[in-house]
């Protein structure tokens, strides 16, 4: 048979239709074409599954490939033995034909995911996303099954390699180590960036351009403005061991300021050996200290806090402070709420980008607070390596969503689906960091209030 025979068969089979092969056997080279063809075109699509520029991990994509040899040999095993040569034509025209028959259902499948990472406002949520892939599978293993059959004769043999196919299936969805294509790092800025920052140098300057800092920081704070809802933030990135916590801080200071008329209400608490002179220290007692400066010089009433937190966490649901060789405890929920409730401050929105972030719902939660997580309490969050340019979730939330919605229930909402494809991407093993949200039933009016005034007029 030519080619593009065997090509219209295997078309077929995906149809259910029934193989017209006889007892044809495709060549050497004939059978090379037909398994890498099919292979070459999913690789193709599923490029596009990632929205900006993606990088080509070889050995995940070389992985899978057992699969398909562990699969010839249990069809081999299953069918009849009639001779070496027949044997061998039968093997060789249903390995053609399966490289075929399930192509159409894995490229369905590849093109919802891409849909999902380049329309994740507008594309069906993770639960229709999963349902249509799983529906896909299904019909893709039917198209197989039906494929197979007359190649195994008896239906005990079929029923022998079905099981087969499932069992390894369920093996290699365990033992992939992730996609083909991943998201690939903003190499103008993190080709030079060093895997650990240099450590901080104490000196009698430093600790004297902390004191100043302090001051100049507080003294700064542009007061509330009467009869208008204004937005002071409070910034904290304690670990300077990663760079990523310096440049994600900085990127929340900057949308606060542009999106959320907060220029000049922000307060960024950072540790960093290069910013030992330029940013006061986020340590636990300056933490204290930024909330009540900032309770004096806003309206604890009817003002918003908007505080985010970017760090390490741990199960123990503490947030990871390093400043080497400056000793920094690490902060709990529980410790932020005090000095929260200290404050007086009412209406808090709270962010906390860090693994098993989730445990701070509870704690932190009150009838006016908003409290967003990376992660719930058991699962970790992604994109807080050296080599991040952002965490995953910040990225999502601040950097993406809040730059064209001030609604921050919205933003989370369609940053979720964001976060959960990028996770997929990047073969994230150890489940969805599934982040969370607490709304207060007090806050809300709030924030929608404050919402229409800035669009209205045009805060940017």
């Amino acid at each position: 048979m030519p080619l593009w025979r065997w090509i219209q068969e295997g078309l077929r089979g995906a149809a259910f239709l029934r193989a017209r092969t006889g007892n044809a056997a495709p060549g050497p080279w004939q059978l090379l074409v037909l398994v890498v063809l099919p292979a070459a075109a999913l690789l193709a699509v599923e490029r596009f599954t990632v929205a900006g520029p993606a990088q080509f991990e070889p050995v995940a994509w070389l992985a899978p490939w057992w699969l398909g040899l562990a699969l010839l040999w249990c069809a081999w095993c299953a069918m009849p033995s009639d001779g070496v040569s027949a044997s061998g034509g039968r093997l060789a025209a249903w390995f053609a034909l399966s490289s075929w028959v399930p192509l159409p259902a894995l490229l369905l499948s590849s093109a919802l995911q891409v849909g999902s990472a380049r329309y994740p406002g507008t594309w069906p949520g993770p639960g229709v996303l999963d349902g249509g892939m799983l529906v896909l599978a299904l019909l893709g293993l039917a198209a197989l099954f039906r494929m197979s059959a007359p190649f195994f004769v008896t239906r005990t043999r079929m029923a022998l390699f079905a099981l087969a196919v499932v069992l390894l299936m369920g093996v290699g969805l365990w033992a992939f180590p992730g996609p083909a294509w991943t998201e690939a790092a903003e190499a103008s800025e993190l080709d030079d960036d060093p895997a650990e920052p240099e450590p901080l140098r104490l000196s009698q300057d430093v600790f004297e351009s902390q004191q100043g800092l302090w001051q100049r920081q507080v003294q700064g704070l542009a007061a509330q403005r009467d009869g208008v809802v204004d937005v002071y933030g409070l910034v904290f990135a304690p670990y300077a061991s990663e760079n990523v916590f310096r440049r994600e801080s900085a990127l929340v200071r900057e949308v606060l300021e542009q999106r959320f008329d907060a220029r000049g209400r922000v307060i960024q608490l950072l540790n960093h050996a290069e910013t030992a002179t330029t940013h006061v220290w986020a340590t636990p007692q300056n933490l204290q200290r930024a909330v009540a400066a900032i309770g004096a010089r806003m309206d604890r009433e009817h003002d918003v806090l908007v505080v985010y937190l970017t760090s390490h966490g741990g199960q123990d649901h503490q947030l990871a402070a390093s400043h080497w060789p400056l000793e920094v405890p690490s902060i709990s929920p529980e410790m932020l709420r005090q000095v929260l409730d200290d404050s007086g401050i009412r209406h808090r929105v709270i962010a906390v980008s860090a693994c098993y972030s989730g445990g701070w719902i509870e704690p932190l939660a009150t009838d006016a607070t908003l409290v967003m997580t990376a992660a719930d309490a058991t699962h970790t969050s992604y994109g807080c390596g050296h080599r991040s340019e952002l965490t995953f979730f910040g990225r999502a939330l601040f950097d993406e969503q809040l730059r064209s919605t001030r609604s921050f229930t919205r933003a989370f909402a369609q940053a979720v689906p964001v976060i959960r494809q990028r996770e997929i991407d990047a073969g994230k093993d150890d489940g969805f960091s599934n982040p969370q949200i607490s709304v207060g039933p007090a806050i809300s009016p709030v924030l929608d209030a404050l919402a229409a005034r800035l669009a209205a007029e045009g805060s940017d």
